[in-house]
Protein backbone atom coordinates (compact mmCIF):
# COMPACT_ATOMS: atom_id res chain seq x y z
CA UNK A 1 0.00 0.00 0.00
CA UNK A 2 2.75 2.65 0.90
CA UNK A 3 4.67 2.04 -1.94
CA UNK A 4 1.71 2.17 -4.49
CA UNK A 5 0.64 5.39 -2.42
CA UNK A 6 4.61 6.74 -3.54
CA UNK A 7 4.33 5.31 -7.08
CA UNK A 8 0.88 7.31 -7.13
CA UNK A 9 2.18 10.19 -5.28
CA UNK A 10 5.15 10.80 -7.88
CA UNK A 11 2.85 10.56 -10.72
CA UNK A 12 -0.19 13.17 -9.55
CA UNK A 13 1.21 15.12 -6.41
CA UNK A 14 0.29 15.21 -2.90
CA UNK A 15 -2.18 17.06 -3.23
CA UNK A 16 -4.00 14.97 -5.81
CA UNK A 17 -3.80 11.73 -3.92
CA UNK A 18 -6.79 10.64 -2.23
CA UNK A 19 -7.71 7.41 -0.18
CA UNK A 20 -10.07 6.29 -2.98
CA UNK A 21 -7.56 6.68 -5.93
CA UNK A 22 -4.89 4.84 -3.68
CA UNK A 23 -8.24 2.12 -3.13
CA UNK A 24 -8.59 2.13 -6.78
CA UNK A 25 -5.16 1.54 -8.08
CA UNK A 26 -4.88 -1.47 -5.34
CA UNK A 27 -8.45 -3.29 -6.50
CA UNK A 28 -9.61 -2.51 -3.12
CA UNK A 29 -11.67 -0.57 -1.39
CA UNK A 30 -11.24 2.21 1.21
CA UNK A 31 -12.97 0.37 4.19
CA UNK A 32 -9.67 -2.10 3.52
CA UNK A 33 -6.89 1.14 3.48
CA UNK A 34 -8.42 2.48 7.22
CA UNK A 35 -7.78 -1.27 8.64
CA UNK A 36 -3.87 -0.62 8.15
CA UNK A 37 -3.96 3.36 8.35
CA UNK A 38 -6.71 5.81 10.09
CA UNK A 39 -6.16 8.56 7.85
CA UNK A 40 -4.08 10.10 4.52
CA UNK A 41 -2.14 11.99 6.83
CA UNK A 42 -1.11 8.40 8.69
CA UNK A 43 -0.29 7.43 5.32
CA UNK A 44 1.87 9.97 4.21
CA UNK A 45 3.72 9.71 6.75
CA UNK A 46 4.31 5.88 5.70
CA UNK A 47 4.98 7.43 2.82
CA UNK A 48 7.66 9.43 4.30
CA UNK A 49 9.32 6.57 5.95
CA UNK A 50 9.38 4.55 3.04
CA UNK A 51 11.11 7.45 0.77
CA UNK A 52 13.83 6.91 3.86
CA UNK A 53 13.96 3.69 3.78
CA UNK A 54 15.94 4.14 -0.11
CA UNK A 55 18.56 6.33 1.01
CA UNK A 56 21.23 3.68 1.16
CA UNK A 57 24.41 4.08 2.76
CA UNK A 58 26.24 1.03 2.92
CA UNK A 59 28.46 0.42 6.18
CA UNK A 60 31.82 -0.45 4.14
CA UNK A 61 31.52 2.59 1.72
CA UNK A 62 32.39 5.01 5.24
CA UNK A 63 34.62 2.56 6.01
CA UNK A 64 37.96 4.49 6.51
CA UNK A 65 36.62 8.25 5.71
CA UNK A 66 37.37 11.33 8.34
CA UNK A 67 33.69 12.46 9.09
CA UNK A 68 33.34 14.89 6.30
CA UNK A 69 33.63 12.63 3.89
CA UNK A 70 31.67 10.21 5.49
CA UNK A 71 28.75 13.16 6.19
CA UNK A 72 29.20 13.98 2.59
CA UNK A 73 28.30 10.82 1.23
CA UNK A 74 25.20 10.16 3.51
CA UNK A 75 23.99 13.63 2.35
CA UNK A 76 24.50 12.69 -1.31
CA UNK A 77 22.75 9.73 -0.79
CA UNK A 78 19.60 11.11 0.99
CA UNK A 79 19.50 14.04 -2.08
CA UNK A 80 19.81 11.51 -5.01
CA UNK A 81 17.11 9.57 -3.44
CA UNK A 82 14.92 12.89 -2.97
CA UNK A 83 15.74 13.63 -6.39
CA UNK A 84 13.93 10.44 -7.43
CA UNK A 85 10.88 11.92 -6.10
CA UNK A 86 10.05 15.63 -6.38
CA UNK A 87 6.40 15.46 -5.67
CA UNK A 88 7.02 13.67 -2.39
CA UNK A 89 10.25 15.90 -0.92
CA UNK A 90 7.87 18.73 0.62
CA UNK A 91 7.07 15.55 3.41
CA UNK A 92 10.28 15.42 4.47
CA UNK A 93 9.82 19.43 5.29
CA UNK A 94 6.50 19.02 6.71
CA UNK A 95 6.80 16.93 9.41
CA UNK A 96 9.29 14.99 11.91
CA UNK A 97 10.31 11.20 10.52
CA UNK A 98 9.89 9.07 13.31
CA UNK A 99 9.20 5.66 11.55
CA UNK A 100 12.15 3.40 11.90
CA UNK A 101 14.16 4.59 8.74
CA UNK A 102 14.02 8.12 9.79
CA UNK A 103 14.82 7.15 13.85
CA UNK A 104 17.79 4.69 11.95
CA UNK A 105 19.51 7.54 9.80
CA UNK A 106 19.24 9.94 12.80
CA UNK A 107 20.90 7.35 15.26
CA UNK A 108 23.06 6.75 12.20
CA UNK A 109 24.64 10.03 11.77
CA UNK A 110 24.15 11.67 15.20
CA UNK A 111 26.37 8.75 16.41
CA UNK A 112 28.73 8.91 13.73
CA UNK A 113 29.42 12.76 14.54
CA UNK A 114 29.67 11.99 18.27
CA UNK A 115 32.71 8.94 17.31
CA UNK A 116 34.35 11.90 15.47
CA UNK A 117 34.42 13.99 18.98
CA UNK A 118 31.40 16.35 18.32
CA UNK A 119 29.86 16.51 22.01
CA UNK A 120 25.92 15.19 22.05
CA UNK A 121 24.65 18.63 21.38
CA UNK A 122 26.53 19.94 18.89
CA UNK A 123 26.07 16.01 16.92
CA UNK A 124 21.94 17.11 17.53
CA UNK A 125 22.53 20.49 15.89
CA UNK A 126 24.94 19.17 13.45
CA UNK A 127 22.26 16.14 11.87
CA UNK A 128 19.09 18.88 12.00
CA UNK A 129 21.79 21.38 10.13
CA UNK A 130 22.31 18.64 7.42
CA UNK A 131 19.28 17.31 7.16
CA UNK A 132 17.71 21.08 6.27
CA UNK A 133 19.91 21.74 4.07
CA UNK A 134 19.39 18.52 1.81
CA UNK A 135 16.00 18.79 1.92
CA UNK A 136 15.66 22.57 1.54
CA UNK A 137 17.99 22.75 -1.68
CA UNK A 138 16.01 19.65 -3.08
CA UNK A 139 12.77 21.44 -2.34
CA UNK A 140 14.36 24.36 -3.91
CA UNK A 141 15.94 22.96 -7.26
CA UNK A 142 13.61 20.06 -7.36
CA UNK A 143 10.72 20.16 -6.28
CA UNK A 144 6.91 20.60 -8.03
CA UNK A 145 8.21 24.47 -8.04
CA UNK A 146 11.37 23.87 -8.90
CA UNK A 147 12.39 26.36 -11.78
CA UNK A 148 13.05 24.95 -15.45
CA UNK A 149 16.43 25.16 -17.15
CA UNK A 150 14.60 27.95 -20.05
CA UNK A 151 13.48 29.82 -16.53
CA UNK A 152 17.93 29.44 -15.53
CA UNK A 153 18.32 31.36 -19.49
CA UNK A 154 15.59 33.93 -18.92
CA UNK A 155 17.07 34.52 -16.13
CA UNK A 156 20.56 34.94 -16.90
CA UNK A 157 18.96 37.14 -20.03
CA UNK A 158 17.51 39.70 -17.20
CA UNK A 159 20.33 39.81 -15.52
CA UNK A 160 22.23 40.58 -18.47
CA UNK A 161 19.94 43.20 -19.62
CA UNK A 162 20.10 45.69 -16.14
CA UNK A 163 22.05 48.88 -16.27
CA UNK A 164 25.40 47.60 -14.79
CA UNK A 165 25.94 50.98 -13.52
CA UNK A 166 23.12 50.37 -11.23
CA UNK A 167 24.02 46.54 -10.59
CA UNK A 168 27.23 45.87 -11.95
CA UNK A 169 27.72 42.59 -9.08
CA UNK A 170 24.84 41.26 -10.55
CA UNK A 171 25.27 41.78 -14.18
CA UNK A 172 28.98 40.77 -13.90
CA UNK A 173 27.85 36.73 -12.15
CA UNK A 174 24.48 36.82 -14.03
CA UNK A 175 26.78 33.95 -16.04
CA UNK A 176 27.81 32.43 -12.67
CA UNK A 177 24.52 33.15 -11.00
CA UNK A 178 22.51 30.91 -13.83
CA UNK A 179 24.84 28.07 -14.74
CA UNK A 180 26.19 26.59 -12.15
CA UNK A 181 25.46 22.77 -12.34
CA UNK A 182 23.25 21.89 -9.77
CA UNK A 183 25.65 19.32 -8.22
CA UNK A 184 28.19 21.14 -8.06
CA UNK A 185 26.11 23.95 -6.42
CA UNK A 186 25.18 21.13 -4.02
CA UNK A 187 27.98 20.25 -3.10
CA UNK A 188 29.96 23.98 -2.52
CA UNK A 189 27.08 24.48 -0.43
CA UNK A 190 27.48 21.41 1.23
CA UNK A 191 31.23 22.29 1.93
CA UNK A 192 30.57 25.34 3.45
CA UNK A 193 28.26 23.64 6.31
CA UNK A 194 30.77 21.10 6.72
CA UNK A 195 33.34 23.88 7.03
CA UNK A 196 31.37 25.76 9.94
CA UNK A 197 30.74 22.66 11.75
CA UNK A 198 34.53 21.59 11.62
CA UNK A 199 35.05 25.41 13.53
CA UNK A 200 32.18 24.44 15.94
CA UNK A 201 34.09 20.30 16.94
CA UNK A 202 36.91 22.36 17.04
CA UNK A 203 36.00 25.14 19.69
CA UNK A 204 34.39 22.52 21.16
CA UNK A 205 37.33 20.44 21.87
CA UNK A 206 39.64 23.75 22.32
CA UNK A 207 40.00 23.67 26.68
CA UNK A 208 37.97 26.48 28.24
CA UNK A 209 40.74 29.16 28.51
CA UNK A 210 41.29 29.08 24.79
CA UNK A 211 37.73 29.18 24.00
CA UNK A 212 37.51 32.40 25.93
CA UNK A 213 40.42 33.77 24.19
CA UNK A 214 42.67 33.45 27.19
Amino acid sequence: MVDTALKLIDEVGIQALTLRMLADELNSGTATLYRHFNGKDELLALVTDRILGEVRVPAEDLTGLDWRAAVTVAAEAFYDTLRRHPNAISLLAAQVPVGPNGLRARESLITLFMHHGFPVALAARAFTAIGHYVIGFAIQQHGPAAPRPEEQTHLRDYYNSLDPQVYPATTGAAEELTSVPLDEEFRFGLGLLLDGLERARLAAAAPTGERAGG
